[in-house]
């Protein structure tokens, strides 16, 4: 009798462990699958036309922003997600002044952050942005996918998001990802 109850011990210790190591593997797959890239985020908006939006601007003279005359004018944008509680963006905010002055034209969202704060920030540091949406509460950055500030989705001329860009554009991000997809552009 005591052999039997011994067998059934190892069975109830290794039948638990035997579950956890199949369902390890089965979660382990995708991971192993050729080209995965942890730090690819997926675009849900990718290909599809901007979201439509009716809010106000940061720019008091601009009253309320909607998708048209947001992107109403020619060519294709640069629309940046950011906000002042954001390190990042704080980093990226440079080199998006030197793109809007080489005429790169850039649509910001301040993103989930206070009015007062945000015009503030881009008294302070120079506004690169045609014009800047105020997204107090992030519906329109739902309506996009936002993971996070910042964030940059490049526009084509007919309102289409052909592409996100997830964290800082540098210099680098312009040159090899972001301005060989503005073709035609003066940028």
């Amino acid at each position: 009798m005591s052999e039997e109850k011994s067998n059934k011990k190892i069975w109830l210790f290794l039948l638990p462990l035997g579950v956890f190591l199949v369902l390890t593997l089965l979660l382990m797959v995708p991971l192993l699958k050729d080209g995965y890239d942890p730090k690819h985020l997926p675009a849900a908006m990718l290909n599809k036309p901007f979201p439509s939006f009716s809010l106000p601007a940061l720019d008091v003279n601009q009253g309320l922003l909607d998708k048209d005359k947001v992107l109403a004018k020619p060519g294709y944008k640069l629309v940046n997600v950011w906000a002042t509680w954001c390190p990042t963006c704080a980093a990226e905010h440079e080199v998006l002044n030197q793109l809007a002055a080489q005429g790169v034209n850039i649509v910001g969202i301040n993103y989930k952050d206070g009015l007062a704060d945000a015009r503030t920030w881009l008294a302070q540091r120079g506004n690169p942005y045609s014009s800047t949406i105020f997204d107090e509460k992030g519906g329109l950055g739902i309506d996009l996918g936002v993971y996070g500030a910042p964030e940059t989705y490049v526009i084509d001329p007919q309102g289409i998001i052909i592409y996100r860009h997830v964290g800082a554009v540098t210099m680098k991000v312009w040159n090899e990802d972001l301005q060989p997809l503005m073709i035609g552009d003066a940028s």
